[in-house]
């Protein structure tokens, strides 16, 4: 995942209209995942998702780009899921007898910087739109355990009459050693 910085452009109303639009959808999706609203949430997704999360490490200069992240596919990862893995993981924590989650976790899901990466076919006709964004999740367990994520997002969005479903997910953390005693949230 690389976001690419461009230039300042002149972008038309749809462009910052859009913009607000996808914005919305991210913050109503933050909302479901700290309100535990995780079967609502699972309808944000498409049925064909990819939701993945590479495994970071320090690595020489000059070699960031080719191996500073797992690869999809390739070695492990954090995560490398469909919506069949996502709904078994949501179907676990209802359960009520879930190690990580019971009791269930507090979160807060910080979302920003979102910015619009790609368009198709154009702002005022928009099928599908790549979006970069940042985020910061504060987890809560029990009365002790405190847990922060930072990092970043590169979502991909397929409109779907008149809302939005995220067709893949990849999330970078800023840190490449986990400190959370489990990863058992979602991003």
């Amino acid at each position: 995942m690389t976001d690419t910085i461009e230039p300042p452009r002149a972008r038309g109303s749809a462009w910052w209209t859009l913009t607000q639009e996808i914005a919305d959808f991210l913050y109503r999706e933050a909302d479901l995942l700290d309100e535990r609203k995780f079967r609502d949430w699972l309808d944000l997704l498409a049925e064909d998702i990819v939701y993945f999360m590479p495994i970071r490490r320090n690595v020489k200069f000059g070699q960031h780009a080719e191996r500073e992240n797992t690869r999809q596919g390739e070695g492990i990862s954090w995560f490398d899921e469909d919506k069949w893995t996502l709904g078994k993981r949501v179907e676990q924590i209802l359960t009520g007898v879930h190690y990580a989650e019971e009791p269930l976790s507090r979160t807060a899901h910080l979302v920003s910087n979102i910015r619009l990466l790609d368009v198709r076919p154009d702002p005022d006709h928009a099928a599908e739109v790549e979006v970069g964004c940042r985020f910061l999740i504060r987890q809560n367990r029990v009365e002790y355990e405190t847990t922060t994520f930072v990092g970043r997002r590169r979502d991909r969005l397929r409109r779907v009459g008149d809302d939005w479903r995220i067709t893949r997910r990849e999330i970078l953390l800023e840190q490449n050693i986990l400190l959370a005693k489990n990863l058992s949230i979602f991003f």
